[in-house]
């Protein structure tokens, strides 16, 4: 929010897609990992508490929320990089060609090496 108490429609938009976009990876996850990862993350249980509920051990319900973050990690990774992808299309041959100006334009450049 600004300072005036408007909200930024880009920022609104911007956050409407991440929320977007973790709702569907949760939504992904297998459903014993699921229930473990918004107990626990969402609604704050306790391990003891998610344990409780879900007549698992305390120990299962570690593992399994331990789990579903790698696998929203994992999920979030592929949809940001294919993304990232899409929103900078310079990398690869215009990259490459800039690397190489940008190392002609130093190479004939005489750095002396530091004495050992």
């Amino acid at each position: 929010m600004f300072p005036s108490g408007k909200s930024d429609p880009e920022e609104d938009a911007a956050r409407s897609q991440i929320r977007g976009m973790l709702e569907r990876a949760v939504d992904d996850l297998p459903e014993p990992f699921r229930i473990v990862f918004i107990m626990r993350d969402v609604e704050e249980c306790s391990i003891e508490e998610t344990a409780a509920s879900l007549d698992l051990r305390p120990q299962t319900v570690k593992t399994r929320l331990f789990r579903a973050r790698k696998l929203l990690r994992e999920a979030l990774d592929q949809e940001l990089s294919a993304a990232l992808k899409d929103a900078f299309p310079f990398l690869g041959r215009r990259c490459l060609r800039v690397t190489e100006a940008v190392l002609a334009e130093l190479t004939p450049l005489k750095i002396p090496t530091p004495p050992r």
